[in-house]
């Protein structure tokens, strides 16, 4: 993802947008991708060092007409290291082989109430003890603002770490939605990021 940087699709202008979210507490290092109000806790086989580490959102901002049209969530980026990227991999887990996939496939994780985050196994593993009226109270408006990023909700889900969560809205809603890995040129992990499907493709 690039500030500013501008996509042309069926006479829509899109322009991409960073908004920092906040910090994200990761107890374990290991990252799990999902919907965490329907709540998935395997993790993917690439892990960090545990800590506390950048969470970003890329916000497409559509046009017609020259007019601001709506926004949209495109990406959720998790920063580990500030440095460049020099290769990506796709983020899986351990009974998952990348290597089986085509050129047109991918490993995804589902999303059923059109809400996605990048968070610590601890987190998601918490979330889903919490019953339907916790969740209800915590991560369900009564209504929800048209601005994704005003939109977005975090909460502290473990005390005893501090792990915590951002619930952010994924892109066009439901759907299945890949996650990557970038490395540094000497083979570090620098980030993860979740694309949601909303730029067209460059």
């Amino acid at each position: 993802m690039v500030e500013g940087r501008r996509f042309e699709f069926d006479d829509v202008t899109y322009v991409v947008e960073p908004f920092e979210l906040g910090p994200l507490v990761l107890p374990t290092g290991e990252i799990v991708g999902c919907d965490p109000l329907v709540s998935h806790t395997t993790p993917f086989v690439d892990t960090v060092e545990p800590g506390t580490y950048p969470l970003r959102a890329w916000v497409a901002v559509l046009h017609k007409d020259q007019v601001e049209w709506q926004r949209r969530i495109a990406a959720l980026q998790l920063v580990i290291v500030d440095e460049p990227v020099a290769s990506w991999t796709m983020a899986a887990h351990a009974d998952q082989d990348v290597a089986s996939l085509d050129e047109d496939s991918y490993f995804g994780y589902g999303v059923d109430a059109g809400t996605g985050t990048l968070a610590d196994r601890v987190t998601i593993e918490t979330l889903q003890s919490w019953d339907f009226d916790r969740i209800d109270e915590t991560f369900i408006p009564a209504q929800i603002p048209l601005d994704p990023i005003e939109a977005v909700i975090s909460a502290v889900v473990d005390e005893n770490t501090g792990a915590n969560v951002y619930v952010v809205g994924s892109g066009w809603g439901d759907g299945s939605y890949a996650t990557y890995v970038g490395w540094t040129a000497d083979g570090c992990i620098a980030t993860f990021v979740t694309d949601f499907q909303v730029l067209p493709d460059a």
